[in-house]
């Protein structure tokens, strides 16, 4: 028994119904109850009537909002506790667990993910950033909606956007087939940025926004970003030959592409991405067109980690 009883809401990705991530949500459920959580399950048929029903959940003021899965899941969870005092709990089991890896919460074992959140739970949350956006939606409409790791606007969003589009494989290895099938077309992008009003005009292959370090499964593009630091890392690499992207490419998983001299990185609190034809994703999710208006809010998030 825990020392203390609390009142748990747990959002389990609805598309966990297949592969070694479909008896992850049951278990971690299982696990809190017999520690004598009070928890609430909350098992939809698609993301739309799962927050929906995370919603009142949050409505509710739970101790905390625990969300199963992978990044798709944590934005969920973003978007429903941000800017409260409901601390968002981790249990990774997608693919690329991006803002797990950041946080140092174990996304390759389910046990050990599971054991780091009965820890955090009797710790104070963590309070960190999140990225706010605005955009247009595929309706024409103004909207808002929080991303906590990666925003990404260039090259990766366009694989991400291909990926998507995939039924098969699943896994990490389908992002690689897309990002291969990119490449063959892969051509120089005009972009408009503003970073806290200062105007940057490029030819670029990719922007990436980063609140946290990773994207993709580990691909380092932020590599110094940090959650609590009341700043955006906005990656600039420069129009690259495709042979010029091999080379820089394997070194996105180490860091250290970032030495490379068409590569840049600035900080930026409000940050404009302007470009045609290009669609923007943060954690792993469609967000949508640009033109996107990004800003950094400080201590918008509550976070359950094991760190102390």
């Amino acid at each position: 028994m825990t020392s203390m009883s609390r009142r748990l809401v747990v959002a389990i990705n609805p598309t966990a119904s297949f592969g070694k991530g479909r008896d992850v949500g049951p278990a971690v459920v299982q696990t809190l109850r017999a520690l004598g959580h009070d928890v609430t399950s909350l098992q939809e048929p698609d993301f739309e009537q799962l927050m929906e029903s995370g919603r009142r959940a949050v409505a509710s003021k739970p101790d905390a909002l625990i969300v199963v899965g992978g990044d798709g899941m944590v934005n969920l969870g973003a978007n429903l506790v941000a800017k409260t005092k409901v601390p968002l709990g981790i249990v990774p089991s997608g693919t690329g667990n991006d803002m797990a890896r950041g946080l140092g919460i174990p996304f390759d074992n389910t046990e050990a993910a599971i054991r780091a959140l009965i820890d955090a739970l009797e710790r104070p949350p963590r309070v960190v950033d999140a990225g706010r956006v605005h955009f247009v939606d595929d309706d024409g409409a103004a909207a808002e909606r929080w991303f906590a790791c990666v925003l990404s606007a260039g090259f990766d969003a366009i694989v991400n956007e291909r990926a998507n589009h995939m039924r098969r494989p699943r896994g990490a290895s389908r992002y690689l087939i897309a990002l291969g099938l990119e490449l063959a077309r892969l051509r120089p992008i005009h972009y408009r940025l503003e970073l806290d009003g200062e105007v940057l005009e490029t030819s670029g292959a990719l922007i990436s926004v980063g609140n946290n370090v990773s994207l993709g499964g580990g691909m380092k593009v932020t590599p110094d970003a940090e959650l609590d630091d009341g700043l955006l890392d906005v990656l600039v690499v420069k129009a690259l030959s495709r042979v010029s992207f091999l080379r820089i490419f394997p070194r996105v998983f180490e860091g250290t592409h970032v030495t490379d001299p068409r590569v840049s990185i600035h900080r930026a609190k409000r940050v404009r991405i302007e470009a045609d034809g290009l669609v923007a994703y943060a954690d792993g999710e469609r967000f949508g067109a640009l033109p996107i208006d990004i800003e950094v809010v400080p201590n918008a998030l509550r976070l359950l980690e094991t760190r102390g």
